[in-house]
Protein backbone atom coordinates (compact mmCIF):
# COMPACT_ATOMS: atom_id res chain seq x y z
CA UNK A 1 0.00 0.00 0.00
CA UNK A 2 1.37 3.40 -0.93
CA UNK A 3 2.21 5.70 1.97
CA UNK A 4 1.85 8.82 -0.17
CA UNK A 5 -1.02 11.08 0.88
CA UNK A 6 -4.02 11.20 -1.41
CA UNK A 7 -4.19 14.21 -3.67
CA UNK A 8 -7.58 15.89 -3.48
CA UNK A 9 -9.23 17.44 -6.51
CA UNK A 10 -9.20 21.27 -6.57
CA UNK A 11 -12.45 22.86 -5.51
CA UNK A 12 -13.89 25.12 -8.18
CA UNK A 13 -16.16 27.92 -7.05
CA UNK A 14 -19.10 27.88 -9.48
CA UNK A 15 -19.83 31.55 -8.80
CA UNK A 16 -16.36 32.49 -10.07
CA UNK A 17 -16.11 29.94 -12.90
CA UNK A 18 -19.56 30.56 -14.36
CA UNK A 19 -19.50 33.22 -17.12
CA UNK A 20 -21.47 36.37 -16.37
CA UNK A 21 -22.50 36.56 -20.05
CA UNK A 22 -22.62 33.58 -22.36
CA UNK A 23 -23.79 34.05 -25.96
CA UNK A 24 -23.68 31.01 -28.22
CA UNK A 25 -24.21 30.94 -32.02
CA UNK A 26 -26.51 33.97 -31.80
CA UNK A 27 -28.39 35.03 -34.93
CA UNK A 28 -30.76 37.97 -35.21
CA UNK A 29 -32.48 40.05 -37.85
CA UNK A 30 -33.89 43.56 -38.01
CA UNK A 31 -36.74 43.42 -40.49
CA UNK A 32 -35.51 41.07 -43.19
CA UNK A 33 -31.86 42.02 -42.73
CA UNK A 34 -29.54 39.54 -40.94
CA UNK A 35 -27.61 41.47 -38.29
CA UNK A 36 -26.01 38.76 -36.13
CA UNK A 37 -24.60 35.70 -37.88
CA UNK A 38 -23.56 33.09 -35.33
CA UNK A 39 -22.00 35.34 -32.67
CA UNK A 40 -20.20 33.73 -29.72
CA UNK A 41 -19.41 35.99 -26.76
CA UNK A 42 -18.27 35.12 -23.24
CA UNK A 43 -17.64 37.63 -20.46
CA UNK A 44 -16.26 36.36 -17.17
CA UNK A 45 -16.64 37.83 -13.71
CA UNK A 46 -14.59 41.01 -13.26
CA UNK A 47 -13.72 41.38 -16.94
CA UNK A 48 -14.01 44.59 -18.94
CA UNK A 49 -14.82 43.64 -22.53
CA UNK A 50 -15.15 46.10 -25.41
CA UNK A 51 -17.38 45.23 -28.34
CA UNK A 52 -15.91 46.99 -31.36
CA UNK A 53 -16.76 47.33 -35.01
CA UNK A 54 -17.58 49.72 -37.81
CA UNK A 55 -20.97 51.25 -38.49
CA UNK A 56 -23.57 48.52 -39.06
CA UNK A 57 -21.41 45.67 -37.78
CA UNK A 58 -24.03 44.56 -35.23
CA UNK A 59 -22.52 45.83 -31.96
CA UNK A 60 -25.65 47.46 -30.55
CA UNK A 61 -27.85 44.60 -31.69
CA UNK A 62 -25.55 42.17 -29.87
CA UNK A 63 -25.82 43.95 -26.51
CA UNK A 64 -29.55 44.49 -26.95
CA UNK A 65 -29.96 40.76 -27.51
CA UNK A 66 -28.07 40.13 -24.25
CA UNK A 67 -30.76 41.99 -22.29
CA UNK A 68 -33.64 40.61 -24.36
CA UNK A 69 -34.55 43.78 -26.27
CA UNK A 70 -33.76 42.12 -29.60
CA UNK A 71 -35.05 38.53 -29.83
CA UNK A 72 -32.70 35.95 -31.30
CA UNK A 73 -33.69 33.91 -34.32
CA UNK A 74 -31.17 31.26 -33.30
CA UNK A 75 -28.60 30.47 -30.62
CA UNK A 76 -28.78 31.26 -26.91
CA UNK A 77 -27.98 33.83 -24.22
CA UNK A 78 -27.36 33.18 -20.53
CA UNK A 79 -26.74 35.65 -17.70
CA UNK A 80 -25.01 34.50 -14.52
CA UNK A 81 -25.52 30.89 -15.63
CA UNK A 82 -29.28 31.26 -16.21
CA UNK A 83 -30.92 31.16 -19.63
CA UNK A 84 -32.18 34.59 -20.58
CA UNK A 85 -35.82 33.48 -20.83
CA UNK A 86 -35.66 32.33 -17.19
CA UNK A 87 -33.50 35.17 -15.85
CA UNK A 88 -35.33 37.45 -13.39
CA UNK A 89 -32.62 39.03 -11.23
CA UNK A 90 -32.39 42.26 -13.21
CA UNK A 91 -31.15 44.23 -10.20
CA UNK A 92 -27.77 42.64 -10.97
CA UNK A 93 -27.68 44.26 -14.42
CA UNK A 94 -27.19 47.95 -15.16
CA UNK A 95 -27.82 49.05 -18.74
CA UNK A 96 -26.84 52.36 -20.35
CA UNK A 97 -28.39 52.71 -23.84
CA UNK A 98 -27.13 54.93 -26.61
CA UNK A 99 -27.86 58.53 -25.74
CA UNK A 100 -30.63 60.09 -27.83
CA UNK A 101 -32.53 63.35 -27.72
CA UNK A 102 -35.78 61.49 -26.96
CA UNK A 103 -35.58 62.26 -23.25
CA UNK A 104 -34.74 65.95 -23.51
CA UNK A 105 -38.32 66.92 -22.70
CA UNK A 106 -38.84 64.48 -19.83
CA UNK A 107 -40.33 66.49 -16.91
CA UNK A 108 -38.15 64.92 -14.24
CA UNK A 109 -35.21 65.93 -12.09
CA UNK A 110 -31.83 64.26 -12.09
CA UNK A 111 -32.63 62.60 -8.75
CA UNK A 112 -35.99 61.30 -9.99
CA UNK A 113 -34.43 59.76 -13.11
CA UNK A 114 -31.58 58.15 -11.17
CA UNK A 115 -34.07 56.87 -8.58
CA UNK A 116 -35.90 55.02 -11.36
CA UNK A 117 -32.79 52.86 -11.72
CA UNK A 118 -33.38 51.59 -8.20
CA UNK A 119 -36.84 50.20 -9.01
CA UNK A 120 -35.46 46.76 -9.84
CA UNK A 121 -34.48 46.49 -6.16
CA UNK A 122 -37.30 48.36 -4.43
CA UNK A 123 -40.14 46.88 -6.54
CA UNK A 124 -43.33 48.24 -4.93
CA UNK A 125 -42.00 48.91 -1.46
CA UNK A 126 -41.24 52.36 -0.13
CA UNK A 127 -37.57 53.32 -0.70
CA UNK A 128 -35.42 52.62 2.33
CA UNK A 129 -32.59 54.70 3.68
CA UNK A 130 -30.18 52.36 1.87
CA UNK A 131 -32.05 52.90 -1.40
CA UNK A 132 -31.86 56.67 -1.06
CA UNK A 133 -28.17 56.48 -0.14
CA UNK A 134 -27.46 54.36 -3.24
CA UNK A 135 -29.16 56.96 -5.45
CA UNK A 136 -27.21 59.84 -3.91
CA UNK A 137 -23.97 57.87 -4.21
CA UNK A 138 -24.62 57.19 -7.91
CA UNK A 139 -25.33 60.88 -8.56
CA UNK A 140 -22.13 61.88 -6.76
CA UNK A 141 -20.08 59.30 -8.67
CA UNK A 142 -20.89 61.00 -11.98
CA UNK A 143 -20.22 64.46 -10.59
CA UNK A 144 -23.79 65.77 -10.56
CA UNK A 145 -24.45 66.15 -6.84
CA UNK A 146 -24.94 69.90 -7.33
CA UNK A 147 -27.51 69.29 -10.11
CA UNK A 148 -29.63 66.64 -8.37
CA UNK A 149 -32.70 68.89 -8.17
CA UNK A 150 -32.36 70.24 -11.70
CA UNK A 151 -34.54 69.17 -14.62
CA UNK A 152 -32.93 66.70 -16.98
CA UNK A 153 -34.00 68.96 -19.83
CA UNK A 154 -31.67 71.68 -18.53
CA UNK A 155 -28.56 69.51 -18.83
CA UNK A 156 -25.94 69.40 -21.55
CA UNK A 157 -25.48 66.28 -23.66
CA UNK A 158 -22.53 65.12 -21.58
CA UNK A 159 -24.37 65.68 -18.32
CA UNK A 160 -27.38 63.83 -19.69
CA UNK A 161 -25.15 60.84 -20.43
CA UNK A 162 -23.87 60.96 -16.86
CA UNK A 163 -27.48 60.77 -15.63
CA UNK A 164 -28.03 57.60 -17.68
CA UNK A 165 -24.92 56.05 -16.16
CA UNK A 166 -25.94 57.08 -12.63
CA UNK A 167 -29.36 55.51 -13.21
CA UNK A 168 -27.67 52.23 -14.16
CA UNK A 169 -25.39 52.40 -11.11
CA UNK A 170 -28.25 53.10 -8.68
CA UNK A 171 -29.14 49.40 -8.48
CA UNK A 172 -25.51 48.61 -7.54
CA UNK A 173 -25.22 46.09 -10.39
CA UNK A 174 -22.77 43.22 -10.72
CA UNK A 175 -22.85 43.63 -14.51
CA UNK A 176 -22.76 46.97 -16.31
CA UNK A 177 -23.61 47.07 -20.04
CA UNK A 178 -22.98 50.36 -21.83
CA UNK A 179 -23.78 51.17 -25.46
CA UNK A 180 -21.50 53.93 -26.83
CA UNK A 181 -21.16 55.76 -23.49
CA UNK A 182 -18.69 58.29 -24.92
CA UNK A 183 -20.58 59.13 -28.13
CA UNK A 184 -21.14 62.87 -28.50
CA UNK A 185 -19.83 63.59 -25.00
CA UNK A 186 -17.58 66.57 -24.21
CA UNK A 187 -14.04 66.00 -22.93
CA UNK A 188 -14.88 66.92 -19.31
CA UNK A 189 -17.71 64.38 -19.21
CA UNK A 190 -15.51 61.77 -20.89
CA UNK A 191 -12.99 62.14 -18.07
CA UNK A 192 -15.72 61.93 -15.43
CA UNK A 193 -17.21 58.82 -17.06
CA UNK A 194 -13.80 57.14 -17.35
CA UNK A 195 -13.13 57.86 -13.67
CA UNK A 196 -16.57 56.52 -12.70
CA UNK A 197 -16.02 53.34 -14.66
CA UNK A 198 -12.57 52.91 -13.13
CA UNK A 199 -14.14 52.93 -9.66
CA UNK A 200 -16.73 50.35 -10.68
CA UNK A 201 -14.09 48.06 -12.16
CA UNK A 202 -11.96 48.38 -9.02
CA UNK A 203 -15.01 47.30 -6.99
CA UNK A 204 -15.31 44.13 -9.09
CA UNK A 205 -18.10 45.09 -11.50
CA UNK A 206 -18.14 43.15 -14.77
CA UNK A 207 -18.42 45.48 -17.77
CA UNK A 208 -19.44 45.06 -21.42
CA UNK A 209 -18.95 48.19 -23.52
CA UNK A 210 -19.96 48.99 -27.08
CA UNK A 211 -17.36 51.37 -28.50
CA UNK A 212 -16.29 52.63 -31.89
CA UNK A 213 -12.99 53.85 -30.46
CA UNK A 214 -11.28 53.06 -27.17
CA UNK A 215 -10.31 56.62 -26.21
CA UNK A 216 -9.86 57.28 -22.46
CA UNK A 217 -11.30 53.85 -21.61
CA UNK A 218 -8.45 51.97 -23.29
CA UNK A 219 -6.45 51.34 -20.05
CA UNK A 220 -9.48 49.60 -18.52
CA UNK A 221 -10.14 47.16 -21.37
CA UNK A 222 -9.15 43.54 -20.71
CA UNK A 223 -10.38 42.12 -24.00
CA UNK A 224 -11.82 43.29 -27.30
CA UNK A 225 -14.36 41.48 -29.45
CA UNK A 226 -14.54 42.91 -32.97
CA UNK A 227 -17.62 42.39 -35.13
CA UNK A 228 -17.77 42.66 -38.91
CA UNK A 229 -21.02 42.09 -40.79
CA UNK A 230 -22.52 40.38 -37.74
CA UNK A 231 -19.62 37.97 -37.25
CA UNK A 232 -16.83 37.89 -34.66
CA UNK A 233 -13.52 38.48 -36.46
CA UNK A 234 -11.34 39.08 -33.39
CA UNK A 235 -11.52 38.09 -29.73
CA UNK A 236 -8.46 38.97 -27.69
CA UNK A 237 -6.24 41.94 -26.82
CA UNK A 238 -7.59 45.25 -28.18
CA UNK A 239 -6.34 45.70 -31.76
CA UNK A 240 -3.91 48.59 -31.73
CA UNK A 241 -5.40 50.14 -34.84
CA UNK A 242 -8.81 50.41 -33.19
CA UNK A 243 -7.35 52.69 -30.54
CA UNK A 244 -6.21 54.96 -33.36
CA UNK A 245 -9.78 55.61 -34.54
CA UNK A 246 -9.74 52.93 -37.26
CA UNK A 247 -13.42 52.16 -36.76
CA UNK A 248 -15.32 55.46 -37.01
CA UNK A 249 -19.07 55.86 -36.86
CA UNK A 250 -21.88 54.32 -34.86
CA UNK A 251 -24.21 51.41 -35.44
CA UNK A 252 -27.41 52.20 -37.25
CA UNK A 253 -30.28 51.43 -34.87
CA UNK A 254 -33.50 50.22 -36.48
CA UNK A 255 -36.13 52.93 -35.79
CA UNK A 256 -38.66 50.43 -34.46
CA UNK A 257 -36.10 49.09 -31.98
CA UNK A 258 -34.86 52.44 -30.66
CA UNK A 259 -34.48 52.88 -26.92
CA UNK A 260 -36.16 55.50 -24.80
CA UNK A 261 -33.18 56.08 -22.48
CA UNK A 262 -35.11 57.49 -19.52
CA UNK A 263 -37.97 55.03 -19.53
CA UNK A 264 -38.42 53.86 -15.94
CA UNK A 265 -38.35 50.20 -14.96
CA UNK A 266 -36.45 49.31 -18.13
CA UNK A 267 -35.38 45.89 -16.91
CA UNK A 268 -38.12 45.05 -14.45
Amino acid sequence: MSSEPAVSEPVVDPVISEPVISVRAATATLGARPVLRGVDLTVHRGEVVALLGANGSGKSTAVRSVIGQVPLTGGSVALFGTELKRFRDWARVGYVPQRTTAASGVPATVREVVSSGRLSRTRLRWPSRADKAAVERAIALVGLADRAKDSVGALSGGQHQRVLIARALASEPDLLIMDEPMAGVDLTSQEVLASTLREQVAAGTTVLLVLHELGPLEPLIDRAVVLRDGCVVHDGPPPRAVGQHALPGHDHVHPHAADEPLRTGLLT
